[in-house]
């Protein structure tokens, strides 16, 4: 039988901090795109979106060990 482990306090504090990027990085680069090409509010949409789809793929791939 396999013996799980529990993340460490750093992993959780990486978690926190990878999550935050990686939702505010696109969300900010669909901002930015929509002042250059004044299509608001699609950019910040496509960029919540794939801010979104990026975090459930990284706390996936970082934490599938401990499920």
């Amino acid at each position: 039988m396999r013996q799980r482990t529990t993340p460490s306090t750093a992993d959780l504090i990486g978690l926190g901090m990878l999550l935050a990027t990686s939702v505010v990085a696109p969300l900010l680069g669909g901002l930015w795109l929509d002042g250059r090409l004044g299509t608001s509010p699609a950019g910040v949409l496509v960029g919540l979106l794939l801010g979104i789809v990026a975090a459930v793929v990284t706390v996936f791939v970082r934490f599938k060990r401990y499920l």
